[in-house]
Order: C-alpha cells, then sequence, then structure tokens
C-alpha cells in the first residue's frame, strides 16, 4: 500500500477521501486555488499545495501543476475524486508517466468509456442492452434536425464527453433539437474542451438506475448493487437512493451481470457505474459508464457496509479485492439528498454568498438509524461562482425504506443553513409527496409534480394549528417575566389564518386553549437565541426551524416557510386595517437572475421581439442559462455586453411597449 496520496480535487469529495485515508494511516496532500485557500479540505489535509487561480482551467484542471504539486510533496498516489480531472486519460497518463499511482481505471478503460459514442459501440459488443440512436458525429444543427427526425421525438441530445448534467438537451420538435444541439456544444466545449454531440432516443416513463463497480488488478469485477436516481432536474441528480423501489432480483441481476461483462471487456478496475435507463417494464438500456466513483456512492456503502475508497485504494495498490460476489448483500435502506446552493423559489437559480449558518443535524450511527453529512463547507465559508453548487451530501440509512424517508425528513428540518439560497425546503417537499413514498419514479419527477416551479408547502390543518402553537408559546419564552401562571389570551396570525389562544405555562409545558374549548399540551423547551426549536405539541414531535421577525416568527418546516404574528387579541384586530405595500413595477426590465457571466446577447436596441423569443445567455455555475422574453415589446436599450459579469437582479435589458 503507498504511504502518501495527493487528492486532486476540493470540497466535499476531498474531504471524503481524506477521512478514508486518514483511517488507513496514509499522508494526505491536499490541493487548492486561490478561491480555497481557507477551505475545509485544505485543513483536513496533513499538507496542501497552491496551484493557482480560481478558475478551474488555472488550477484544478490544470494536469502540469497537479504533477507538479506531486513532485513537490512526493505523492506516491493520486485520488481525483469526481469531475475535473477525474475522467481525463491524459492526466491519468501523465501520473503514469512519473510512476505516480493513479487512484482509478487504466487509461485505455477510462478513454474507451469516457467517450459515449465509443462506449455504446463497446457496449453493444458486449451483449448489454442499449438505447437505439445515432452514434456519429453531427455537423450542425441542421443535420441534428434530421436525425431526430428519423429516430423520432422526443429525443435526448448529449455531449459525447459529457457528465453532470452538462451538454444534454431534450428536444420534442425541430425546434428544440435546433436549440438543444446548440446549447450542448456550447456547454460541451466549455466544460469539457471536447464540442462532439450525439443524439438518441429519449425512453419515456424512464427510470435512472445505476450499477456500481468494484475490480482489481487480478481480473476480479464485482457489482454492488443498484442506485436509483430518478429525481433530476435538468438531468442533474438531486435525490439518490439504494437500493431501487423499482427493480426485482431477476432484473438487479441482469443489469449487474450485464455491467460486469462491459468492465471485463475494457480491462477495468478501481470503482465505476453503469448507468441505464429503465423503463416501465423494467426493460434496461445502456446509458454510460462512469470511470470514477459517484457522488451518490455513500448510500451504496450504507446498504453493503463497504468502504469504496479503500476498495478503490486496495485495487491501486494492487491488493485483491478482500470479498466475492456472494459476499455483497443489501441491508436496509439509504437515501441521499443533494444540498445545493440555489434558490427553489426563483425557479432553482444558482445562489452565492457566504454562509452566515451553517449547522447541519448531528451524524448517527446506530443499529437502527444512520445520519450522515459528507461536506467540505463550514460556517463562514463562501459559495463561489467558480464551482459546482452543492454544498453537502446528506444521507439517511434505516432497516426499511419508509423508516429512511421519516429519517431523511427529520435530517432536513434540523439542517440550518442561512447565507445562500438553498434547496433544502424542497428536498423536504419530496420527502412528503405520497408518490415519493411509493416509489412512483422517473426522470420526469420534478416536472411533473412541479410543473409551474416551486412555491412552497402549504402544512395541512393540524400541522399549521401546531405551527401557531409553537409560535404563542416561543412568544412567551421571549421572556421570562411574560409566563402566565393563569390563562393569557394571545393570537397568532399565519397568512390569512387567525388563531386565538389562552395560555397558561408552567416550565417547559404550555397549555393553550382555543375559543371553542379545545386544549393543545405543548412541550417546548425552545430559549430566545436558539435557531431551532424540538418541540412537541399533543405528543406529535416538530423539528422547527424558527427564527425572530418584527411581532412574531419565521417558522420553516418540512417545506414550508411561514410568519407567524403573536399579537395582543385587540392588535390583531385591527391588522387587516393595515396598508399592503406595493411591489414595484419590473415587467419593462430583464434581470440577471443570478449570479453569473453574460455569454451572448441576441438583440439590439430597437428590436421587436416576440413571446419565447432568446434574449441572452447567462453562464453561471458551468451551466448556460437561455433567458427569453415573456411578451411582445421593444428592446429601448442594452445595458450589458457579452462577457459582462453581473449580480442578481442587475439589469440587462430595458423593454417599452410596442
Amino acid at each position: 500500500m503507498f504511504s502518501s496520496l495527493l487528492i486532486a480535487n476540493r470540497g466535499e469529495i476531498a474531504c471524503r477521501v481524506i477521512r478514508t485515508a486518514r483511517r488507513m494511516g496514509i499522508r494526505t496532500i491536499a490541493v487548492y486555488s486561490d478561491a480555497d485557500r481557507d477551505a475545509v479540505h485544505v485543513k483536513l489535509a496533513d499538507e496542501a499545495i497552491h496551484i493557482g487561480g480560481s478558475a478551474a482551467r488555472d488550477s484544478y484542471l490544470s494536469i502540469e501543476k497537479i504533477v507538479a504539486a506531486c513532485k513537490a510533496s512526493g505523492a506516491e498516489a493520486v485520488h481525483p475524486g469526481y469531475g475535473f480531472l477525474s475522467e481525463n486519460p491524459a492526466f491519468a497518463a501523465a501520473l503514469e508517466a512519473e510512476n505516480i499511482i493513479f487512484v482509478g481505471p487504466p487509461v485505455k478503460a477510462i478513454e474507451a468509456m469516457g467517450d459515449k459514442i465509443t462506449s455504446k459501440k463497446l457496449a453493444a459488443a458486449a451483449g448489454v442492452s442499449t438505447v437505439p440512436g445515432h452514434m456519429g458525429l453531427i455537423a450542425d444543427a441542421e443535420e441534428a434536425v434530421t436525425i431526430s427526425r428519423t429516430i423520432g421525438y422526443p429525443v435526448m441530445i448529449k455531449a459525447s464527453a459529457g457528465g453532470g448534467g452538462k451538454g444534454m438537451r431534450i428536444a420534442h420538435n425541430d425546434a428544440e433539437a435546433r436549440e438543444g444541439f446548440e446549447r450542448s456544444k456550447s456547454e460541451a466545449a466549455s466544460s469539457f474542451g471536447d464540442d462532439r454531440i450525439f443524439i438518441e432516443k429519449f425512453v419515456t416513463e424512464p427510470r435512472h438506475i445505476e450499477i456500481q463497480l468494484i475490480g482489481d488488478q487480478h481480473g476480479n469485477v464485482l457489482w454492488l448493487n443498484e442506485r436509483e436516481c430518478s429525481i433530476q432536474r435538468r438531468n442533474q441528480k438531486v435525490i439518490e437512493e439504494a437500493p431501487s423501489p423499482f427493480l426485482d432480483a431477476a432484473t438487479r441481476k441482469a443489469m449487474g451481470e450485464q455491467s460486469v461483462a462491459l468492465a471485463k471487456a475494457v480491462g477495468y478496475t478501481s470503482a465505476g457505474t453503469v448507468e441505464f435507463i429503465v423503463d416501465k417494464d423494467r426493460n434496461f438500456y445502456f446509458l454510460e459508464m462512469n470511470t470514477r466513483l459517484q457522488v451518490e456512492h455513500p448510500v451504496t456503502e450504507l446498504i453493503t457496509g463497504l468502504d469504496l475508497v479503500e476498495l478503490m485504494f486496495l485495487a491501486a495498490a494492487g491488493e485483491k479485492l478482500p470479498l466475492t460476489q456472494a459476499d455483497v448483500g443489501i441491508t436496509g435502506w439509504a437515501i441521499e439528498s443533494r444540498i445545493y446552493a440555489e434558490d427553489p423559489f426563483r425557479n432553482f437559480l444558482p445562489s452565492t454568498g457566504r454562509l452566515t449558518r451553517y449547522r447541519p443535524p448531528a451524524e448517527e450511527v446506530s443499529s437502527d438509524l444512520v445520519v450522515r453529512n459528507d461536506t467540505g463547507v463550514a460556517e463562514g465559508g463562501e459559495i463561489s461562482t467558480f464551482y459546482d453548487p452543492m454544498i453537502a451530501k446528506l444521507c439517511a440509512w434505516a432497516p426499511t425504506r419508509g423508516e429512511a424517508i421519516d429519517a431523511m425528513e427529520v435530517a432536513l428540518d434540523e439542517f440550518e443553513l442561512e447565507g445562500v439560497g438553498n434547496n433544502i425546503p424542497f428536498l423536504s417537499a419530496v420527502m412528503g409527496q405520497e408518490r415519493f413514498r411509493a416509489g412512483r419514479l422517473t426522470t420526469g419527477y420534478i416536472a411533473e409534480e412541479f410543473p409551474n416551479g416551486f412555491s412552497g408547502v402549504a402544512p395541512d390543518a393540524e400541522s399549521l394549528t401546531h405551527l401557531a402553537a409553537l409560535a404563542c408559546c416561543s412568544a412567551f419564552a421571549l421572556d421570562k417575566r411574560l409566563y402566565p401562571t393563569t390563562p393569557e389570551p394571545r393570537a397568532v396570525i399565519i397568512g390569512d389564518q387567525r388563531w386565538d389562544f389562552s395560555v397558561r405555562a408552567d416550565g417547559i409545558e404550555y397549555w393553550l386553549t382555543a375559543p371553542d374549548g379545545k386544549k393543545l399540551l405543548v412541550e417546548s423547551g425552545w430559549k430566545p437565541g436558539n435557531s431551532l426549536c424540538i418541540a412537541r405539541v399533543d405528543g406529535r414531535l416538530h423539528h422547527v426551524k424558527l427564527d425572530r421577525v418584527t411581532g412574531g416568527f419565521r417558522l420553516r418546516w418540512r417545506g414550508a416557510d411561514l410568519v407567524a404574528r403573536v399579537l395582543l387579541p385587540h392588535v390583531a384586530d385591527l391588522m387587516p386595517l393595515m396598508p399592503v405595500k406595493v411591489p414595484p413595477d419590473l415587467s419593462k426590465f430583464l434581470l440577471c437572475p443570478m449570479p453569473g457571466q453574460i455569454v451572448r446577447i441576441d438583440v439590439a436596441e430597437g428590436d421587436i421581439v416576440e413571446d419565447g423569443q432568446t434574449l441572452a445567455i447567462v453562464e453561471a455555475m458551468k451551466m448556460e442559462n437561455v433567458l427569453k422574453a415573456e411578451k411582445r415589446a421593444r428592446i429601448s436599450k442594452v445595458r450589458v455586453k457579452p462577457g459582462s459579469v453581473l449580480a442578481v437582479d442587475e439589469v440587462i435589458l430595458e423593454f417599452e411597449a410596442v
């Protein structure tokens, strides 16, 4: 086994690799860019080396700088993590030339599987079921339209060197095929330096299910069960679980054996993942092979009891795998929620800024519950525009799927994150949906369940009453002098609903009586300054994020984001008479929806644009976002130029009526 390891990555995955290396007694070396000078992975490693500017191309994507860092530190091996150089055969070859161990598959396997066109041909030759499509290179948008018509809409337009949802578009007609080809080609060029595009049939009602593999240098390749990754947005996975609630034992075995056959056909070693699209009849089709550790690997670890990073180390060091296929089982159920810096209330637009509060739920390991949080950030850290917006991977394991979902709900309720927009409310909303709990998943789940975007969750009547009661009790806890030993009236207003309570308190116990005589017992130890309230209302346990606002509290729970005003009854009587502030009219402006860089402006001053016409393209966190007109108008002023870096809500264009 090698004694020193350089991690050619950053953030959460760098921290994850360091943890296993430290447990195995391996010295770790981190690398960092200007933006990551104070990052968690830098502090966690035994040694850290600065490798360049904040932009990935100036640091984490520089093969020369990574190799130089290896030489300077004496690193015997390199773990690439995921993303960046993890699937770059030139990087693996450069390390090999310097006699540095690459903790990953051989160069030829990376080359074969890294190109989606080549990999599909190899998969077909190895007897793996593949999706119908056009595997040749496509010259331009018009050829893309011709091919799409031949295959039959809908089609998936994909970058040959792509991954992570980048360079991928679904097209349902000629217009979408043209635009999808252009956007996929542009994203692929900027993200991977390779703009080759191919097109394949888009399977309706599809599930995205993948098989985890591990192989050694002695010809042993094992499949470690599957992961269900169907909850996606813009082809980016959001929630993953293992095992899949859809597969039966026969389908699981067939997918595993085909995956192993493909791996052996290319001489694969180390960890890798074969991804499949599975239709409603459990027919499965090869999508691609990822020649690296996957973001969602923790759920596989939780149901198998294996450490995939440790197995990668053993394979890279030339050792045999310490288990056989018969040793691989499934114990319990695991779910992973990806915590992203994005605002679900603004169509999931990326968010940047400083983490003014970062308090994840406590990690836990017991016989009936595991809570795990893989992260690479800390309170006070900054989420920048330079890298992927993922903040953490929150995982929950329990003996059954239902129990795992329940555990995830509580963990999300307890996850305190302030300073940047984040998708915790959305993740909580999905966990509470009957369809998700029933396991009726497809890759179109988010679009189908949230066709008009995400606007929060409306709690049921009982839950809303419980939240109102918690707000009422918290108001009394603000000042112990207000603790009533005799009943005292208070009114709680949430939105257009009002509750009147008569309150009596004794320590952490509050007795609330409604006008109709119904009583509630609230047991709450919340104290002023606490941002998380854990309380029981009529015996039902709630974990509520609670912050003071003028006249009451902001309450966040299970995807709901509410403001509760706690008032004297006569003050509450006057509230309907208060004037309502009218928001400013911004319909005459095109505002930048996220921090990002203007890639292109498609209109000029004086142009008349139609509803749906492309106005500009903004790149943020390695994804291109197309901004379109919402109605017919004239462009009266263009405020920015291509290349301009804008903040949220900066004006791009001004409109006037036609």
